[in-house]
């Protein structure tokens, strides 16, 4: 099902059921799992690889060359897993080998219109990403996070798990787990507990999240001293130990 304007190089692969619409570019060694749809006006370069039941929308462009002026034509990668929705004007690019030579997207993931993803970008699954969300290189995002519109994330910056970043943010430090950070630059609000209950969360962990957060942000404690009551109330609790070791593996320190 390729439309007979579009231009596909010999050297692609593509799976089974796959659609590619009027006037889409698919250049050498990009490989398409089985039902990929792409729309018309999409351009994807390799080496990259799409996942199944993917969905390009138009004037998308992933697999492009990162806009590192240290990137020398080395050759690097963009893998994008199964199921993701990369709306209108969305870009992806490929990784440097400086910075491991791949970006890398999970699986379940929406993109809206104009979201960019630069190189050596590590993103989990089932995150959303509105329109005009960016990440600058080296950016790693975890799983069930939410990045608002026009909001920007700072190289080398990490997004935890659940965690929710306001609309037209700059972060420029890692955003904590399951929280909610907003503003220029980025601060911390607490729990994002109206998520969490969506997310199927119980009461009982909501509660002790937002404990958590409570010594953390009000508790007039600092970061080391909060992190050892946390520990000291709460420790077992998955949600609390990944909290607190995102918190402690943090090199750039966290939105608070």
């Amino acid at each position: 099902m390729i439309h007979p304007t579009a231009i596909v190089s010999s050297h692609a692969e593509l799976g089974a059921n796959v659609s590619v619409g009027p006037y889409s570019t698919i250049g050498d060694e990009v490989i398409v799992h089985d039902e990929v749809e792409i729309a018309g006006h999409v351009v994807i370069e390799g080496p990259s690889e799409i996942g199944r039941g993917t969905r390009l929308f138009p004037f998308a462009s992933v697999g492009q060359a990162p806009q590192d002026l240290k990137f020398a034509g080395e050759r690097t990668r963009l893998l994008i897993g199964e199921r993701n929705v990369i709306r209108e004007y969305v870009t992806m690019h490929r990784g440097t080998a400086g910075g491991g030579g791949v970006t890398t997207i999970g699986h379940d993931n929406l993109f809206m219109a104009q979201a960019h993803i630069a190189h050596d970008c590590h993103i989990g699954s089932h995150n959303i990403f509105a329109n005009g969300a960016t990440l600058a290189g080296h950016v790693a995002v975890g799983e069930q996070a939410m990045i608002g519109a026009y909001s920007g994330v700072h190289q080398f910056c990490r997004v935890g798990n659940y965690a929710f970043i306001g609309g037209f943010s700059v972060v420029v430090k890692d955003a904590l787990p399951y929280a909610r950070s907003v503003g220029n630059h980025a601060r911390c609000y607490g729990a994002n507990t109206l998520g969490l209950r969506r997310q199927g969360f119980s009461a009982e962990t909501i509660r002790r999240i937002q404990h958590a957060f409570y010594l953390l942000l009000a508790a007039k404690l600092n970061t080391t001293q909060a992190l050892e009551r946390i520990k000291a109330e709460m420790a077992g609790a998955p949600e609390i130990d990944y909290l607190v070791q995102f918190i402690e593996q943090s090199p750039r320190g966290v939105v608070k």
